[in-house]
């Protein structure tokens, strides 16, 4: 009887890694093998002249630029979010977090609708922003924008459930034996939410490179200029320069799959660390 239930439970193991594994051939290798193979299909020389275009150079750079201003904002504003929910009570606080889940909930196209109506020339800011000489629909400050607002909840999200789960014992402590805010925030509290909080960046970093719904409504598509790299695929593919828009894709792969690594990286080190604390505790 007991090898027999061995022996189902090897079988049902077995058929579930190899559904597993078809279903991540199917779905994630067999894709990824098709960029490769479509922006190498004219050689090498015409890859490295494609990601190598001024169109494409500028798109790359507008798309870091975003995606560092989206890990900053998103970073400072998930800091300071996660800490007032968690350490603090005040009326409220449960619809703040369900609105700060928002920008996850709804498609990003909406996402950038709602921003066109607001800073666009029916919206309430324009008038404002037209006076003081700043564009914001169409121009590289509308693409910022609505980056940051689709990657707000990531660094916040990663670290609210590791506050939670803390508690603020060691806190109070710190506080009763006079500990400034500061001190307690830089010893006691930013440890043990450091890697939640880098893995959040990660996270909104890769979002932020990737994102297309909300960026491709606002920002008016002006090759060189407005244009993202998943816009500028768009428009290499609509234009039927297939295997230039695979070239320009590997580049977002590639930086893709930097960002995993590197988070799993940084996964290993916390790893390793907690093993090392827990060989001193014991």
């Amino acid at each position: 009887m007991e090898r027999q239930n061995k022996n189902e439970s090897t079988v049902l193991k077995w058929v579930l890694i190899i559904i597993a594994a078809v279903f991540l051939f199917i779905m994630v290798i067999m894709p990824l093998g098709m960029v490769v193979a479509g922006s190498f299909a004219k050689g090498l020389k015409y890859y490295i002249a494609s990601i190598t275009d001024k169109y494409t150079l500028k798109a790359l750079l507008l798309t870091l630029r975003a995606t560092i201003a989206s890990v900053i904002c998103t970073s400072v504003f998930g800091l300071i979010a996660a800490w007032a929910v968690t350490r603090y009570s005040f009326p409220g606080k449960k619809i703040i977090k369900s609105i700060i889940d928002i920008p996850v909930t709804i498609s990003p196209v909406i996402c950038g609708m709602i921003f066109l109506l607001l800073f666009g020339r029916q919206g309430l800011i324009y008038p404002i922003l037209n006076k003081i000489g700043i564009d914001v629909i169409f121009a590289v400050p509308g693409i910022i924008i609505v980056t940051v607002f689709v990657t707000l909840p990531m660094v916040f999200r990663e670290i609210v459930p590791v506050l939670e789960a803390r508690g603020t014992e060691e806190e109070e402590a710190a506080a009763m034996m006079g500990a400034s805010g500061w001190t307690i925030f830089t010893r006691i509290t930013f440890p043990s939410i450091k890697w939640p909080f880098i893995y959040g960046m990660i996270l909104s970093a890769s979002r932020a490179m990737g994102e297309f719904g909300a960026v491709s409504v606002i920002s008016g598509h002006l090759r060189g200029l407005t244009n993202t790299l998943p816009l500028h695929v768009e428009m290499l593919f609509n234009e039927f320069n297939t295997t230039e828009a695979f070239a320009v894709s590997s580049v977002l792969v590639i930086l893709s799959i930097a960002l995993l690594i590197l988070r799993l990286v940084l996964q290993y080190i916390s790893k390793k660390k907690i093993q090392k604390i827990q060989e001193v505790t014991d």
